[in-house]
């Protein structure tokens, strides 16, 4: 339908298969293999045997009589994720041919970082050091210093183990407290998928200055020092913000996105691409 042409590729790490095509499209347009990317995921997991699968890991929400209040990220009363489908994509292109043809990004992508836990199958690493090193790797490439983040989009998928890693984390490297929210609550875990789902979401919150809420979050666990937005969205200007997504198998991918008129990057500055 596109009629593109250059390479066509299919990243399959778990739950940030859909952030990883952000990010191999990042080093496609930086390495000049393409001009325009089309990067994001794709998921429709709603069947019998993907199910039963999940709910004999003991990976899924056990609410069955509340299945609006199943997914409750970051919640003390939190017992397991609720799997949902669904796709996104994003239009990625250099800065400085955006700004060539006259265009008016979005939003701008002005680093990755990736790594894995090898920690476990399907538990992430409780330490979070394979989640520290992309988030770290991220900021690295962006050249943000860790009190320069005004938001992070969370991967909160409502478990035990990956909310208390995730919310240790955050605390830990942002002590100032960044807004926290985790579409997941709403959402669903859309799996592969959720990884470019949230970095859409991101790219609307920086886009309009507001941070859609937490949803099911009445009360965080003692521990969890975060600045989660609960309740109803937020009206805040966010200049930089990080999309997290820690699929199993203990793969991490970090997206650092910044409000286009945010000072900064020049319009010709290699390293930093237009979300269009």
């Amino acid at each position: 339908a596109l009629r593109a042409q250059g390479p066509g590729l299919a990243p399959a790490t778990a739950c940030a298969s859909g952030a990883t095509a952000v990010a191999v499209a990042r080093d496609l347009l930086l390495n000049d293999r393409c001009d325009v990317v089309v990067a994001g995921g794709a998921e429709a997991v709603l069947t019998p045997l993907v199910v039963s699968a999940f709910a004999g890991m003991g990976a899924l929400s056990l609410r069955t009589g509340d299945p609006a209040g199943a997914s409750r990220p970051f919640a003390a009363d939190r017992d397991g994720f609720v799997i949902g489908e669904g796709a996104a994509v994003l239009v990625l292109e250099r800065t400085a041919d955006a700004y060539a043809r006259g265009g008016r990004p979005r939003a701008l992508l002005t680093g990755t970082g990736s790594s894995t836990d090898a920690h476990h199958p399907t538990a992430p690493d409780p330490e979070g050091g394979g989640a520290r090193k992309a988030v770290e790797a991220a900021l690295r490439e962006a050249g943000w210093a860790a009190h320069e983040v005004d938001h992070i989009n969370a991967h909160g998928t409502s478990t035990q183990l990956n909310d208390a890693m995730e919310a240790a984390l955050i605390s830990e490297l942002f002590p100032h407290r960044p807004s926290v929210t985790a579409p997941k609550g709403v959402l669903g875990h859309t799996l592969a998928a959720s990884g470019a789902i949230e970095a859409v979401a991101t790219v609307l919150t920086l886009e309009h200055g507001l941070v859609p809420p937490i949803a099911n979050l009445d009360s965080l666990p003692d521990g969890f020092d975060l600045d989660c937005v609960v309740k109803e969205a937020r009206i805040q200007p966010v200049e930089r913000a990080l999309s997290h997504s820690f699929g199993f198998g203990g793969h991490n991918v970090v997206l650092a996105f910044q409000r286009v008129d945010a000072d900064g990057p020049s319009r010709t500055d290699p390293g930093v691409l237009a979300v269009v």
